[in-house]
């Protein structure tokens, strides 16, 4: 099964984290590849999808959700999922408690275009370089400061029931699933 981890980035962890998922899906024996959507390989060429994109101002970034929108024929027909690499891990009280409401809000613009599996929010990198001074003084308002909120187990721990999913499918015509015991946790 050929598998798309496409992704859209800001300052490099988005990419970090797809990079992570697609060596991981690979360890259970799937084709993986590894792309900025801004220049993705032709999707039809693919079987499945997950889609990761960095949140800026509550929204994915713009190639991310112009890649969903030109490409929702061939989304529609695969399993897709999608990633989004926000900050909740890194909010104050009470900011944290919207949190909750993210993920709904995130994919709310992307849901008449593609129907996904499953959709992963998770915390990224802030350094305070990212950031114009007026944002790094909304920084320590609303968060505990800049650092890396990565949770690594728990993207591990969705990559594999991503892979789970992949590897009972059943392979596309013309393909053979190559299926391997799951990898260690590390």
């Amino acid at each position: 099964m050929k598998v798309l981890v496409g992704y859209a980035t800001a300052h490099g962890s988005t990419r970090e984290i797809a990079e992570h998922v697609g060596a991981r899906l690979g360890r259970y024996g799937l084709d993986v590849e590894v792309q900025q959507l801004a220049h993705p390989a032709a999707p039809e060429s693919f079987d499945a999808f997950v889609i990761a994109s960095a949140v800026h101002g509550q929204r994915w970034l713009p190639e991310a959700r112009a890649f969903v929108a030109e490409h929702a024929p061939e989304l529609a027909a695969k399993p897709v999922w999608l990633l989004s690499v926000g900050m909740p891990a890194a909010l104050r009280y009470p900011w944290s408690l919207l949190a909750g409401m993210q993920p709904a809000l995130l994919v709310e613009e992307l849901a008449d275009r593609v129907t996904f599996r499953d959709h992963l929010v998770v915390s990224g990198v802030i350094r305070d370089d990212h950031l114009p001074l007026l944002g790094r003084l909304v920084m320590l308002a609303l968060t505990r400061g800049a650092g890396d909120y990565r949770d690594w187990d728990r993207i591990d721990t969705w990559t594999d029931g991503v892979a789970r999913v992949l590897t009972t499918l059943p392979a596309p015509s013309g393909r053979r699933n190559r299926t391997r015991s799951a990898p260690s946790r590390s």
